[in-house]
């Protein structure tokens, strides 16, 4: 059976910068499960898995566009440390959900000065080309319900 849409398919992964620095890869005994042509993971590798069957293997190098997108500036921003309210030990690399006119997003503390915090919205890859190694464990047809929620169900679930 073909990666297509409407399929539910398990990969293993192992996810890589540019400068071969290991980001993210699935767990021995645990693919990475998700419905094909939901938007589920990146673009880029969704493109690049379309047409793959179990057990075909790919090294895929996605750029920052069809990956986490570019890194846009205008999601950077310095706010006032009230802003943050009762909390008061804010630190670099903290992160918060805020709430913008695209709905919840989650930011980044980036900098922290006495009255000033740095906060960056952008996803941690944005901007990065992402090398993946992937290996196609498994493709079968997505059940009517798991079509309808959008979704994988693991055994028991709804």
């Amino acid at each position: 059976m073909v990666i297509a849409d409407a399929k539910i398919v398990s990969i293993h992964y192992t996810l890589k910068n540019k400068h071969g620095e290991l980001l993210d890869k699935s767990g021995k005994d645990e693919p990475l499960s998700y419905l094909h042509g939901t938007e589920s993971i990146i673009p880029g590798l969704e493109t690049a898995l379309a047409g793959k069957s179990a057990g075909d293997k790919l090294s895929v190098s996605i750029a920052p566009e069809q990956g986490y997108g570019l890194h846009s500036e205008s999601l950077v921003q310095e706010l006032p440390r009230d802003a943050f309210g009762e909390i008061e030990d804010i630190q670099e690399g903290m992160r918060f959900q805020a709430e913008s006119e695209n709905g919840t997003r989650i930011i980044t503390v980036t900098n922290v000065a006495e009255d000033r915090v740095t906060v960056d919205g952008n996803h941690p890859l944005a901007g990065e080309t992402l090398n993946f190694d992937v290996e196609v464990d498994n493709v079968r047809d997505a059940t009517a319900q798991e079509i309808e929620h959008g979704h994988v169900h693991s055994d028991g679930e709804h």
